[in-house]
């Protein structure tokens, strides 16, 4: 029984050669109890269009104009409803289909505010590049330049009631902020899942904002 319900979001705009593979990527999750947000910021290529094919699936949906991938996870945030919070880019999908099965028991096992992982960089061909092995957090890391990749970062949603949701005034290093804020700052608990949970296309766009 899946106790914990997990608010997936997935901003996109202007995606739809990577679209279908992410949101084909959640469906093929064997834990149930998600619920999927997609926040577009207004594409004009064929995203709807592809996302319209599984508005069934899509628990909250909504395109607008936004200020940039951090402004729309906000939008996301404050409509979601879940227990814990993570995010799925659009040119992203998850390595296999226990990703959310493995995260949910570590939530619930370590009683734990944040889980994290590890990370496959990929090519547009499928092939892994790098892997980014994140490994277990210990106070002051953050201090020697460490981080956990941002899209395996899932946290209490309680979280941002707390500590607040991305600052805008930092760019795109509103990630690390709000990480540093609630790992290094806040003194959150934090448990490090041993596994690879996200598979990264390099050359999308959640890396190059």
């Amino acid at each position: 029984m899946h106790n914990l319900k997990i608010s997936l979001i997935t901003v996109v705009y202007n995606a739809q050669s990577n679209i279908k593979r992410c949101i084909e990527s959640v469906l093929s999750q064997n834990y149930t109890n998600i619920e999927y947000v997609i926040i577009d910021g207004g594409s004009t290529d064929g995203t709807l269009q592809i996302i319209e094919q599984y508005k069934p699936y899509i628990n909250i949906f909504l395109s607008e104009t936004d200020k940039g991938i951090y402004d729309a996870m906000n939008k996301g945030i404050k409509l979601a409803t879940g227990d814990i919070i993570g995010t799925l880019n659009s040119d992203d999908f998850f390595a296999d289909n226990d990703v959310l099965t493995c995260i949910a028991n570590a939530f619930e096992e370590n009683k734990t505010d944040i889980v994290y992982g590890d990370l496959d960089y990929i090519n547009l061909k499928g092939k892994i590049i790098r892997k980014w092995e994140s490994g277990a957090y210990r106070e002051g890391l953050f201090n020697w330049g460490w981080m956990p990749p941002h899209p395996t970062f899932y946290c209490k949603r309680l979280l941002f009631e707390q500590f607040g949701a991305y600052n805008l005034q930092y760019g795109t290093a509103a990630d690390y902020e709000l990480m540093v804020r609630f790992i290094h700052l806040n003194k959150t608990s934090v448990y490090y899942l041993n596994k690879t949970i996200i598979k990264m296309t390099l050359g999308g766009a959640s890396n190059k904002t």
